[in-house]
Order: structure tokens, then sequence, then C-alpha cells
């Protein structure tokens, strides 16, 4: 059985529509992305961090291959391809008792995947400011 949270995320998902985001996340969030060092705290940045994701990898190849969870958190394992790069890689959810995600971690790989997702984020990130 999908938890209801998962269930609000995947539908903004498949949308690719962000703005469920506000009622999804809890104002203190925090954001664990696989090239940047220092989590990112708080639903304004890590709403940023998800949109800019939804827009580079969120394409008509993205899905999710894999799901596991647990009482208040899920693994969900996705692939995606971007620039004819193969992206692997695993979101970590963890949702507070009001049914807001309280922590979003992003794994990727290969190396190459990694490489490019950096490039391309960044990208995104400056011109959503």
């Amino acid at each position: 059985m999908i938890p209801t949270v998962m269930e609000r995320w995947h539908a903004i998902v498949a949308a690719r529509d962000a703005r469920g985001l506000d009622e999804l996340l809890a104002d203190d969030v925090i954001f664990q992305s696989p090239v940047v060092h220092a989590p990112q705290v708080g639903k304004e940045i890590t709403r940023k961090y998800l949109e800019a994701a939804m827009q580079v990898l969120n394409n008509d190849t993205f899905r999710y291959l894999n799901a596991w969870y647990g009482e208040h958190s899920a693994v969900l394992e996705f692939q995606c391809t971007c620039n004819a790069i193969v992206i692997n890689g695993v979101d970590m959810i963890e949702w507070n008792a009001a049914g807001q995600i309280s922590n979003f971690k992003v794994m990727v790989r290969p190396l190459k995947a990694i490489n490019a997702l950096h490039q391309m984020m960044g990208q995104m990130l400056q011109r959503n400011g």
C-alpha cells in the first residue's frame, strides 16, 4: 500500500506540475542533493531544487522502477535519459506526522550522470533564480 504522502508526490511528478509542493513540503524540510555538499534547509530552497529537477530529469523517459516503503519513509528508484546519458538514482524521502515531506535525499549514478546533472541543474537553477 502506497502511503498518501507518496501518492501526492507521484501525482506531482506525473503531472509535471510543482504547484502542489508548497502543501507537500514541511517548512523545515531538508534537501540533500547528489552534487551539493551541504544540506539545503527550508521549503523555498527545496522547492527550487525539486522544480529544477522536474524540468531536467522528468522528461518522457523518466520512470520510477522500484519503491520500498517504511512507516514514515520511502526509497524510490528512478531512471531517465538526459543528453543521451542514462541516469539511475534513488529518492530517499521521509515525512512527518502531518504527512509533509521533511527530508528529501537524492543519490545518482554513474559518475558521468552526476557530472551532467550538476551542469544541467546549475543552468536551470540560474535561469529560475
